[in-house]
């Protein structure tokens, strides 16, 4: 399974010019079964990442646009009426794929947003009270422009709680943009990489990266992170059970991406950012990456 990894690793960096950070934070959001919200500005390769990731594990990719006029149906799918064979016909949705990538998520209106709830938490859909399980794994990369505001609708504190980890990827250096240019004539696209893992085995991988040991001395650091942002003067709203759980499941896969059974100090403050700034509601305009990062600064790491 290492070998798989490194496989995936250097398929990636065939299409994806730097951005080892973001790899592997995508892949940490992969391995612990949970989601990533990519908070970024047009044309950095967010949408290059996801193709390229689910064209590398073999998986059924499905992109989806999200707009105002977007129905929660168009996610889902629906019951067709089939004059043929005289009954309802069901037509699935883009979400029954391995790989989602919800474009501009927050453009979507809260009604076609609540559609995901049900399928980040549970890999289900519920239609016309019938329960269809989608694919596994199941993974969503959501996208979101954090400077362009109008016409957009705010993810509510429920959607954001489902997605493990919030990052982006930023413009590349000059070094990486010149590497782009130059490689635009032996340009590989997503669908000519060759897939060198299945999805049953990313299956097999998210198991056994919940077999990596965290010392108890860890589990309370990691908790005392959380549960400080809950009582926290500068937070309206602080991280839930739910959050912990995806932190533990993070650290969890970022030491097994490193090669190791068990977790370090630095695993837990290298995620901390990226798990739990986006499920802070910050009052009298803090920031919430400020507030997590004061909270590293404040809580003395285990030994």
């Amino acid at each position: 399974m290492r070998e798989r990894i490194d496989q995936l690793l250097q398929n990636l960096d065939k299409t994806i010019v730097g951005k080892q950070r973001a790899i592997r934070l995508v892949l940490v959001a992969l391995f612990s079964g949970g989601h990533a919200l990519l908070e970024d500005v047009p044309g950095v390769g967010k949408t290059l990442l996801a193709k390229s990731l689910a064209r590398c594990i073999d998986g059924k990719f499905q992109r989806l646009q999200c707009t105002p006029d977007l129905l929660p149906t168009d996610i889902t799918g629906t019951n067709i009426w089939n004059p043929s064979s005289g009954e309802f016909q069901f037509m699935a949705g883009p979400v029954f794929a391995n790989v989602l990538l919800a474009d501009e998520i927050n453009r979507a209106t809260p009604r076609t947003q609540s559609a995901l709830l049900e399928v980040m938490e549970e890999q289900q859909v519920t239609i016309d009270g019938i329960s269809r399980p989608v694919q596994e794994p199941f993974f969503v990369i959501a996208t979101q422009n954090p400077v362009e505001y109008q016409g957009t609708f705010p993810l509510p504190e429920a959607q954001m709680d489902r997605f493990t980890l919030s990052f982006s990827l930023g413009y590349p250096s000059h070094t990486e943009e010149l590497e782009m240019l130059q490689r635009l004539q032996h340009m590989i696209a997503p669908e000519a990489l060759t897939p060198c893992i299945t999805p049953e085995e990313v299956q097999v991988l998210q198991r056994q990266c919940t077999q990596v040991r965290i010392e108890t001395s860890l589990q309370q650091y990691l908790l005392e992170l959380v549960r400080l942002t809950r009582t926290h003067e500068q937070v309206t709203l602080g991280v839930s059970p739910r959050g912990s759980v995806a932190f533990y499941r993070a650290v969890q896969a970022l030491a097994f991406l490193e090669d190791r059974d068990y977790a370090l100090p630095d695993d837990i403050k290298f995620l901390a950012p990226y798990v739990l700034a986006h499920r802070l509601i910050p009052s009298g305009g803090h920031q919430g990456g400020q507030i997590v990062a004061d909270l590293l600064s404040t809580i003395a790491v285990p030994r």
